[in-house]
């Protein structure tokens, strides 16, 4: 089976639970092919954690899922070294981390010392407890989320954990259309969308995408096209901003661009791409001034980054 026939496949299952949202989904493959983690803010019931779940059973992947609190602890995260007192050794019991794809859900409840216990394992995939470090699956992803209306009791995620996100994703509410379609696909008698979802790929497939996915062609006029955004960022005598994207910024841009190709069916990437993906991208990145009267948003600037900026001509095939 082909590359483009089993993104398809995995975009349709995805999609007989998930109504609607294309190009939300497609950004969400993307970033998973691209090796990355995507962080999800939203209003609640807009079908975030339904998303999630979707997405690890129709790869056939393990599930993990964290419900953050101000109470939970990073070895509620990463695991616990115990006592056995049967074996009469030391055993380690293994935390929500230890999955294929973990559900950080409503992340920003959780106090800095937990958030900054999944900055290791999202950067480097392995965790140090007790002074011994474990390696996490090849395929760890995190989907995490949060409320934007909501922010009693919740902990903003520090620059460096927001850094370490390939994309922030808004599912978004559905129009009339889709809503119909979602109250009538779940009012059926005895219709479960996720239970009745069958995998349609397994790890070893996913493990060939994401190859396919380093080998798709970016001409490098795209990749000098990328780096000029980046570096218009960091321009912070124009813009209301502090600091502009990082270099991880622009590797995390060049590897989901290419992704995104792969999952939309080319073998090589085109302007339409990188626009497409600067903003979920980039935006999250950016550190605002927090000056008195600033309304500016991350959004609004990448945007007009793209307006200001040429996008070059050529026969990308």
């Amino acid at each position: 089976m082909g590359q483009t026939e089993m993104v398809g496949k995995i975009r349709a299952a995805i999609g007989s639970v998930i109504v609607g949202k294309k190009e939300v989904i497609d950004c969400l493959l993307a970033a998973v092919l691209a090796g990355g983690h995507v962080l999800l803010e939203d209003l609640p019931g807009t079908g975030k954690t339904l998303l999630a779940k979707t997405l690890a059973r129709s790869m056939d992947l393990a599930f993990g899922r964290v419900q953050s609190t101000p109470d939970l602890m990073p070895s509620d995260v990463t695991g616990i070294q115990y006592f056995d007192q049967k074996a009469g050794a030391f055993v380690f019991r293994k935390g929500p981390v230890f999955s294929d794809i973990l559900l950080a859900d409503e992340v920003n409840r959780a106090t800095p010392r937990t958030q900054s216990s999944l900055l290791e394992a999202m950067e480097e995939r392995q965790v140090t407890v007790d002074g011994e470090t474990r390696a996490l699956s090849p395929h760890f992803f995190v989907i995490a989320t949060q409320n934007p209306v909501e922010s009693a009791g919740t902990f903003p995620l520090p620059e460096a954990q927001m850094d370490r996100f390939l994309m922030k994703l808004s599912v978004g509410l559905p129009g009339k259309e889709e809503e119909l379609a979602i109250l009538e696909r779940f009012e059926r008698a005895g219709q479960a969308p996720l239970a009745a979802l069958a995998p349609v790929c397994t790890g070893q497939d996913l493990e060939g995408l994401k190859k396919a996915a380093e080998e798709v062609y970016i001409h490098p006029q795209l990749v000098s096209y990328l780096t000029d955004l980046v570096q218009a960022t960091r321009d912070c005598k124009k813009l209301q901003i502090s600091a502009g994207v990082s270099p991880r910024g622009s590797l995390a841009l060049l590897r989901a661009s290419k992704a995104y190709a792969l999952v939309k069916g080319r073998d090589h990437v085109v302007p339409e791409d990188i626009k497409a993906l600067a903003v979920p991208v980039l935006a999250h990145r950016l550190v605002l001034q927090k000056a008195y009267g600033s309304l500016a948003a991350p959004e609004k600037i990448v945007a007009q980054l793209l307006d200001q900026l040429p996008v070059p001509t050529e026969d990308w095939t």
